[in-house]
């Protein structure tokens, strides 16, 4: 079965994380700079068979935009471009930082490890994922 591949964006690093083949858990897979996340994508997709995207989509708590929500649209876009036989759903990611934060505390990771920027981005990315597989559930 296809894996599910989730994006958390940002302006610098970006998250992802992806089902397992049968699409019962999620896993964090990697963080990448932003400007080399098409070239990773195309070469992942290459390797493994991916049939849905899932990219987090901030909102403020009223539900307005966010500083980031522009440049995940245009992210949106050119994903939809670029794979356009892949469809792109989107998850509300609010709270999915400090979710992530506090997952690392839990789990008893070391304050310098949890300092380390990309571990958030790749946690906020499992986060978003699950959202959306308990979704479809």
């Amino acid at each position: 079965m296809p894996r599910i591949l989730a994006i958390d964006f940002g302006l610098k690093r970006t998250g992802i994380a992806v089902t397992d083949t049968n699409r019962i858990i999620a896993t964090a897979l990697e963080t990448v700079a932003s400007d080399k996340l098409m070239n990773f994508l195309t070469t992942y997709f290459q390797r493994e068979l991916v049939d849905q995207l899932v990219v987090g989509m901030p909102r403020r708590l009223n539900n307005e935009d966010t500083d980031m929500t522009q440049p995940v649209r245009q992210l949106i876009e050119k994903l939809k471009e670029k794979f356009p036989e892949k469809p792109v759903a989107l998850i509300d990611e609010r709270f999915t930082s400090s979710i992530a934060h506090q997952t690392m505390i839990d789990g008893g990771m070391k304050k310098k490890d949890r300092r380390v920027k990309g571990n958030v981005d790749m946690i906020s990315a499992t986060l978003i994922l699950q959202s959306y597989m308990e979704l479809k559930k």
